[in-house]
């Protein structure tokens, strides 16, 4: 399915002329290894965005406690609507009345690679491992490292919202780093917290 018809939901929910964020139309962002990125928000709810990159859009899942490095944490993750690529870039405060209002950090960002294998230990295309409810990956991030899963336990039927668990694997790569407190943690691109952000932006206006 291309792009622009995944991203209906997205530009649905949004009134382009009030918010700062991406309408999606530059399909110029992707690269050669594919990317992704953390985004703090302090919506209505404080959460973290987990957003991958898949046949040209951010795959992403509300993660509500924030990844966690340890294996033995199990942190729920719902999903979404799909994202243009260039929303990784986006950092500010998405203004009252807009779907989403609040401020946003970019945590963490870098590249993944697929790690999603069948029975036989084949590959199975990223997108196809989502569909089917697990995939596997390891993401090389200034903060995350190492391999990763999702894995869908909740399909989202008969009223129900889909649910996936996202856990990191048992393996040597990177510290156990646990989530970290959202108010204190700072943006990878600019060293900001989210209230230094919302001051800067309130600063501007």
């Amino acid at each position: 399915m291309p792009a622009s018809d995944t991203l209906a939901e997205y530009r649905r929910k949004r009134n382009f002329h009030t918010t700062r964020e991406p309408r999606g139309e530059d399909r110029s962002e992707s690269g050669p290894k594919p990317r992704f990125v953390v985004q703090i928000h302090d919506a209505s709810t404080m959460h973290f965005d987990f957003r991958l990159e898949v046949d040209g859009v951010l795959k992403s899942w509300s993660v509500p406690k924030g990844p966690s490095g340890d294996p033995h944490d199990k942190r729920l993750a719902v999903p979404t609507e799909d994202h243009p690529l260039d929303y990784r870039n986006f950092e500010g405060v998405i203004a009252e009345g807009e779907y989403g209002a609040g401020t946003v950090i970019i945590w963490d960002e870098g590249t993944f690679r697929n790690r999603s294998t069948d029975k036989r230990g084949r590959e199975v295309p990223f997108a196809e491992a989502l569909e089917r409810g697990h995939a596997s990956f390891r993401l090389n991030g200034s903060k995350l490292h190492g391999d990763w899963a999702l894995t869908r336990f909740r399909q989202g039927d008969g009223g129900e919202r889909e649910a996936w668990l996202l856990v990191k694997s048992r393996d040597t790569d990177g510290a156990r780093r646990h989530t970290p407190d959202p108010h204190r943690a700072r943006s990878v691109r600019s060293g900001h917290t989210l209230g230094q952000v919302a001051a800067l932006e309130g600063e501007a206006e």
